[in-house]
Formats: structure tokens, sequence, C-alpha cells
């Protein structure tokens, strides 16, 4: 009898791990397509004053600063050191200037994986998972800049590593990679902002509304699959180890062209329980190195030898700051595990984190280092 039942109890169980996929894909197209549309609303209000920001660099630590607060208007790293290669390439900004800008970009891209982080925070316990993810890509970039910019305003490290590397490369020439994301979610986004005439303050709020219900349907679907055979996939064959993880995040933003989607992506999963701190940090790592390939692939295609150089400064950056803080990894994650635990007691916290470390210190030192 049991025998008989067992084949008619199957279709069921098919239909709605079938159903969850599905849901889930659309959830993470919606999730997609409101950072897409998020980004390109804030560069339609932010690039005129991105760009004037840049041209006023002065000093590395007011480069570092407006390399954060551009990055944070345009939500995107990848635009900002395209940016700033530009302006090298044209002459109107030095590479001693540009690479802090470079570094403070790399700073100011992780406001967006913090920002989608909050949407755990009415549950504590997924909270609690779900910052520290958020917060140890933050944690990585400062550790480094902390080292490595002083380093390069009284040795040059990194200057001399990206003009060797550069001579080698000038002349070479450039090509325009369509990452997979552009194709499928920014001809989405465009109709979408283009409809409702290209007013930021309509095109925000449907941008706002896509994250949020692509986020709740993504964590709801993968809550409903801890426990599953889903967890060990994910937990222990995609970030089963330091290198598999690493190149993960390497070949996913090289092909997106986007480390904040990449990033963003994997806190819910966190959240969710899916995945622990530990095995994500290394998949943040590759993210910064795949987030070079754009600047890398625009310097190529102006020619000039010293914006070749900077957005080789950009990878070279990040190698250095692996090279010191993979090693010392307790450090950032230490510091994560610790500012997530404070913050998810007190989660007010979490704003006032955003509001002062995107916001407000990069506002203030640039207002204070311009006079």
């Amino acid at each position: 009898m049991s025998e008989s039942l067992a084949p008619e109890r199957k279709p069921p169980r098919v239909l709605k791990r079938t159903l969850r996929i599905v849901i889930f894909v659309a959830a993470l197209y919606a999730f997609l397509l409101s950072i897409e549309m998020i980004s390109g609303s804030l560069k339609l209000l932010g690039m005129g004053f991105a760009e004037l920001l840049i041209t006023m660099t002065r000093n590395p630590v007011m480069g570092l600063f407006i390399g954060i607060l551009v990055t944070v208007i345009i939500q995107s790293s990848s635009a900002t050191t395209s940016l700033v290669v530009c302006f090298v390439a044209a002459g109107t900004l030095s590479v001693e200037h540009a690479i802090p800008i470079v570094m403070g970009a790399n700073i100011g891209t992780t406001v967006t994986n913090t920002l989608v982080s909050l949407y755990h925070i009415s549950r504590k316990e997924e909270f609690a998972r779900a910052f520290p993810a958020a917060m140890v890509h933050d944690i990585f970039n400062i550790l480094a800049v902390v080292i490595l910019l002083p380093l390069e305003v009284f040795l040059h490290p990194i200057g001399y590593v990206s003009g060797f590397l550069a001579k080698g490369f000038t002349g070479v020439g450039g090509f325009e990679v369509l990452g997979s994301l552009q194709i499928a979610v920014k001809p989405a986004a465009k109709a979408i902002i283009c409809l409702v005439g290209s007013k930021v303050y309509f095109s925000l709020p449907i941008a706002l509304v896509f994250l949020f219900f692509g986020l709740k349907f993504m964590v709801d679907t993968m809550r409903k699959l801890v426990g599953s055979k889903t967890e060990i996939v994910v937990d222990r064959y995609l970030f089963g180890g330091p290198l598999r993880a690493f190149f993960l995040g390497l070949v996913i933003t090289s092909v997106i062209q986007s480390s904040s989607v990449t990033t963003s992506f994997i806190v819910p999963l966190v959240g969710a329980g899916l995945v622990v701190l530990e095995r994500i940090f290394p998949y943040t790592l590759g993210a910064n190195i795949g987030t070079t390939v754009t600047a890398i692939l625009a310097a190529l295609v102006t020619g000039s030898p010293f914006a070749i150089q900077v957005a080789f400064a950009h990878l070279i950056f990040n190698i250095f700051g692996i090279a010191i803080w993979y090693p010392l990894k307790i450090v950032p994650l230490t510091l994560a595990r610790l500012v997530g635990k404070s913050v998810a007691n007190r989660r007010w916290l979490a704003f006032v984190y955003i509001a002062v470390i995107f916001i407000i210190i990069p506002v203030g030192l640039i207002l204070l280092l311009r006079r």
C-alpha cells in the first residue's frame, strides 16, 4: 500500500521545489534590477557633482574621502575608477592624486551590501548574521587603507609596481566587455527610468520597491530551503574552500562588472543561514579583484600610460591588501563579529554606522581639508 502511494507523493514535492526555484530566480532578477536602477538613478542625480568632487582633490587624505563619497553617490566603484582613469588620461588629475581616490572607491562601494543587510533588521538572529557579512567587506577595505595609504604617501610601492606594469601594457589597446548583468538587467532598468521621465524622485522609490520585494522573496525562499540539500550545496561546494570562494567572487564580478551586486547577493545567504562568515570572506576578496577589470579595460582604450597606471594601481592595492590581511583574517572577522553583535543588540546603531562612515566623515573631512 505504502509503495503504491510513494510515486503519487513525489510530483507535489518536485512541483514545490520547481516553484521555489522559479520564485527565487524571479526575486533575484528583481533584486539585480533594483541595484541597477538605484545606480542609474543616483548617477542621474550626482554624476556632475561626482566629477566636480574628483577635480577638487588636493592631497591624499582628501582624495581618499572624495573616492568614498563619489562611490556612495554613484553606487559603483567601477564607475568611479573609470571616471578617474578618464581624468588622468585627459591630464586634469595626477597619478599621485588618483591612487587615494581609487582606495576610497573600494570603501565606498561597500555601502550597498550594508544597506541590503538592513532588510534583516526586524529579525534579530538573522540581522546578527547578515550585518557582519556586509561589514567584513567594509572592515577589510578600511584596514587595507590604514596600512597602504601611509605607505603610498611616503614610499609609493603601489605607484612603482603599477607604473612598471603600465609600461608593458601601453599601446596594447582595449576592448569593451558587455557583462551578462548588463545584458539581462540594464535594458529593463533603462526602460523603467525612461518610462518615469528620468526623474530620480520617481525611479528611486520604484527601485527600492523592487529591492524590498526581491529580497523578501529571496530570503523567504532560502529560509524554506535551509536544512535541505541546498544548504549543503551552497556552504560546502560553492564556498567549500578559500580558493574556490575567492575565484567564485572574482569570476562573477568580472562577468557582471559590479562588486556591489556580487557582495550584496551573499548577504541574504548568510542572513538565512546558508553560509557562514568565514566562507564568504575570500569570496569578497575575489570580488575586490574582479571589480578592477572595468577600469583596466577603460584605461587600455585610452592608450594613456598614466591612465593605465591608475587602473593597475587599483588592482595592486587590492592584491597588497589581500597579501597583508588574509593571513591575519582573524582581525577583520573578529571586528565584524564584535561590531555586528553590538549593532544586533542596538539595531539603531546600524543607521548611525552607515551615516557616519559613508556620509558624515567623508563630507566633514572634505569640507575641512578644502579650507
